[in-house]
């Protein structure tokens, strides 16, 4: 999606027809706060995806994808970086799980 992850949530909100209140009581949060994470103005707090598939009956792997993707995205907005940060980031990923893999094997 080309929205903030606050905005992605809001949306979530009113498809639900759920007042900013109810959603709100529902993730332990104050309506101010909730309000604030939907207008880009303070992060949503990771602890609480579980919760907030759950509210919404979405995969948490969709929740991930987009929550992720934001703060990613931001962060390479914030330094001024390239693009091009992306494919190395990709790269690294992949050597990582290479690593995982291969010490899976040797605890076997």
């Amino acid at each position: 999606m080309n929205e903030i992850f606050g905005n992605y949530i809001r949306e979530l909100r009113t498809k639900k027809g759920f007042t900013l209140t109810q959603l709100a009581a529902k993730l332990d949060l104050d309506s101010a706060n909730l309000s604030k994470i939907e207008n880009g103005k303070r992060d949503f707090d990771e602890k609480r995806l579980v919760l907030l598939s759950d509210v919404f009956k979405i995969e948490i792997n969709e929740l991930k994808k987009e929550y992720y993707g934001d703060f990613i995205a931001r962060k390479i907005y914030d330094s001024n970086c390239s693009e091009e940060i992306l494919l190395v980031a990709e790269e690294k990923v992949k050597y990582l799980r290479s690593i995982n893999v291969k010490q899976i094997n040797l605890d076997l």
